[in-house]
């Protein structure tokens, strides 16, 4: 086959491109902005010419610009006839949620569904590197709006092996919830990180934010990421790991432990 990779010289795209690669098996192709920048449909078009699968890994940045991104990356792969694309989500898709990005994903995949391509879709949890790196910036102790809510961390590696397992396969025309094995609360976390948890209020935590140079978006986005932990977005636990990839998840002190 011959395998795209979207975002193919990030973390998650990086590692989906190692582990096909090492198969030896297929012609893998990591996209890079470049050469496929998502805000450039006719470069899309042209990069997925001939491709049988695409690993869509998604776009970051403001939700309004990711919109428009996803949308290309349809179109194009849509035009160009590309037999099967799997498309990293997230967990929280939902119209109702105050997370920012659960509209987009929601978004892509509605698109997805339309565009009458085959598709498999990873709905992940929140990386657990990502949470950590955020719970280790938040001082000691660390103060955030999460009450008693609680989190199914993933490993990022879990969700490449995951991506690049599906890419492998046929296309299962649904989603799979890959998260960790655990759900912990988030003050659960805190203190495994080493660190003493705090409750603040979403205003308190904008305004730590934003006293420490984060730029205003961003403030917004983790905002109201927290605002949907706290409505149980994120909390559930699925095999979806041990199932595509044959090895038992990561979990969060391996994590921990580098």
């Amino acid at each position: 086959m011959r395998i795209a990779i979207t975002g193919g010289t990030g973390r998650v795209g990086g590692r989906v491109a190692e582990l096909l690669t090492a198969t030896g098996q297929h012609e893998v192709i990591a996209l890079n902005s470049r050469i496929a920048p998502y805000d450039d449909p006719a470069a899309l078009r042209a990069a997925f010419s001939g491709v049988d699968t695409l690993v869509f890994v998604s776009s970051d940045g403001e939700a309004a610009r990711v919109v428009v991104h996803h949308r290309n990356v349809v179109e194009a792969a849509t035009a160009a006839g590309v037999g099967h694309v799997v498309l990293l989500s997230g967990l929280d898709v939902a119209l109702e949620s105050p997370f920012c990005y659960a509209f987009t994903n929601g978004d892509t995949e509605r698109l997805l569904r339309a565009s009458g391509l085959a598709y498999s879709i990873v709905r992940a949890g929140l990386f657990a590197e990502f949470f950590l790196g955020l719970v280790r910036g938040a001082g000691d102790p660390a103060a955030l709006p999460a009450a008693d809510s609680r989190v199914s961390l993933v490993a990022r590696d879990d969700v490449a092996q995951c991506l690049a397992a599906l890419a492998l396969g046929a296309p299962t025309n649904r989603a799979h919830d890959v998260t960790g094995p655990d759900s912990l609360t988030v003050a659960e976390v805190v203190e495994q990180a080493g660190v003493e948890y705090a409750e603040a209020s979403v205003a308190e935590f904008a305004a730590t934010l934003a006293r420490g140079g984060e730029e205003p978006w961003w403030v917004y986005a983790y905002c109201s990421m927290f605002e949907s932990i706290r409505q149980d977005r994120w909390s559930r636990t699925s095999d979806a790991v041990a199932v595509l990839t044959g090895r038992p998840p990561t979990r969060f002190e391996q994590v921990l432990r580098g």
